[in-house]
């Protein structure tokens, strides 16, 4: 293990890396670097820089980012641009931020001399297979140290007795006993797992919750708002433009409020197993209602279809960990060119856990012709009898289908 002289370390500050960044040290012998990224998960950053120099890491060799604004414009907007979700459910919230978090390990490394990468994710997740990925498409030689698939400190139990026994400062319990929720927050959602959680037949406890209220708890009167939007981006709310970052953050805070974006399901893992989870996605399910509304008066027909049969297959790359292959490039092409003209405005009501679309408009790029679409005397815009040759072409296949069915059972009864 002596040949690896210096690791990049993806480092939160809680127990599973403080642990491994000792563990790294202990066992490797090697210099870590820390990188602690804020992509928006709320939480003060600057205890991870001094527990990290109180287990001996130079203050030049910690690296603390403010990436939210990067993680929203280059990651999920574009994933948004898609209407991307997994499963029929799942907005990915966790999935996303793992390719940015690996680009910037590799980037790390680079900078400093780092020969290995490490990561906190266990052998039974997800997270491995995306950093992973991530990382060897972006540095092909790269060595990767996984410790929860070396080690033997395979509960909580023994991550705090090893804590313990070599001065590791660690969080406190969950305050009714136990471990705490395994949780996973950014700008997009927080994520939820363990706990009562691992019987998927028990409700969740009240107080998991961390942005949203109750949808009961929630006013009693609806909030308006509205979402502009360029591209196929969100770029403004009611009026006032602002930054991908500050937007999402905003939708969040609005959409907390009245208790919309909570989602609790089980999900097919990549690695093979059922997991079930929970997760608060206030903004980005305003996001995604607000810019299939956009679509539907701006996008071809054929095109929409399109990109709703190619959704599941991108979906499933960002899942599984596919952020930087040349598919999911490939598609993002064909995704992006589609908003070319996906510009305009969508009003949408909050109210009681809900979401909806209540009016959109598009002054430049609207497909949507009041004069054909009338019920009213449209004034020859449209010919109905058109329509009658239009049902018999199509109906041709089918037509022609019945009368073999007709005259096969003739024959038979003959």
């Amino acid at each position: 293990m002596s040949e690896v002289k210096r690791v990049v370390l993806a480092y939160s500050g809680g127990l599973d890396t403080s642990v491994i960044l000792k563990w790294l040290q202990d066992m490797y012998q090697c210099e870590v670097v820390t990188f602690t990224a804020d992509i928006g998960q709320g939480e003060e950053l600057e205890p991870a820089r001094e527990k990290a120099i109180k287990l001996g890491i130079k203050p030049s060799q910690i690296y603390i980012e403010d990436l939210r604004e990067e993680f929203v414009r280059d990651f999920v907007f574009p994933m948004f641009r898609a209407n991307t979700i997994y499963e029929g459910e799942y907005l990915l919230g966790t999935s996303i931020a793992r390719p940015l978090i690996a680009k910037r390990l590799i980037e790390i490394a680079a900078e400093t001399g780092g020969d290995a990468i490490a990561h906190g994710a266990t052998g039974k997740g997800n997270d491995q297979v995306r950093f992973e990925m991530g990382a060897y498409a972006l540095n092909p030689d790269i060595r990767i140290i996984a410790p929860w698939r070396e080690w033997d400190l395979l509960s909580r139990e023994k991550l705090l007795a090893y804590a313990e026994s070599h001065g590791i400062p660690v969080e406190m319990k969950h305050k009714s006993g136990g471990s705490p929720y395994s949780m996973d927050a950014n700008l997009l959602h927080i994520s939820y797992e363990g706990r009562v959680l691992e019987d998927p037949g028990r409700e969740a406890e009240d107080d998991m919750w961390r942005w949203t209220v109750a949808p009961e708890a929630a006013p009693n009167e609806p909030e308006y708002l509205e979402i502009e939007f360029e591209r196929g981006d969100a770029v403004s709310v009611n009026g006032l433009r602002m930054g991908a970052a500050e937007l999402l953050a905003k939708l969040n805070e609005m959409a907390g409020k009245h208790g919309v974006g909570r989602l609790d399901m089980v999900e097919n893992r990549y690695v093979g197993m059922k997991s079930r989870g929970c997760y608060e996605t206030p903004g980005g399910t305003i996001l995604l209602k607000a810019h299939r509304a956009m679509e539907s008066i701006t996008l071809d027909r054929e095109v929409g279809h399109l990109k709703d049969d190619l959704m599941p297959r991108y979906a499933s790359l960002i899942y599984n960990g596919y952020w930087w292959s040349p598919e999911r490039i490939a598609l993002q092409t064909l995704i992006d060119h589609t908003q070319q003209n996906v510009n305009g405005w969508v009003r949408l009501k909050l109210y009681k856990g809900s979401v909806s679309v209540v009016g959109r408009d598009s002054k430049t790029d609207s497909l949507f012709d009041p004069a054909i679409a009338t019920f009213e005397d449209d004034a020859g815009a449209y010919d109905q009898k058109d329509a009658g040759g239009f049902i018999k072409l199509n109906a041709l296949r089918m037509r022609i289908a019945a009368k073999l069915e007709a005259a096969k059972l003739d024959k038979r009864r003959k």
